[in-house]
């Protein structure tokens, strides 16, 4: 029997920050956080690895991606 939930993928703030690029995303400033902007969204990475999925889910909806969007550009 195959489990309704998948487990999520362990995704790290490099590959995120990559990922976002390829979608037009540049970096304004890095710190605790990387801080990205396309011109009309900004969103917020943060450094500590992995980053919680959850968190992860939020920061694509704030870039106005939908997580399936997101999972492509990996």
């Amino acid at each position: 029997m195959q489990s309704i939930h998948r487990r999520p993928r362990t995704v790290y703030s490099h590959s995120q920050a990559v990922a976002f690029e390829k979608a037009g995303f540049k970096i304004v400033r890095q710190g605790k956080h990387i801080v990205m902007s396309d011109g009309s969204h900004f969103i917020t990475i943060p450094r500590h690895n992995p980053v919680n999925a959850l968190t992860m889910g939020g920061i694509v909806k704030d870039a106005g991606m939908s997580v399936e969007e997101f999972r492509n550009l990996l």
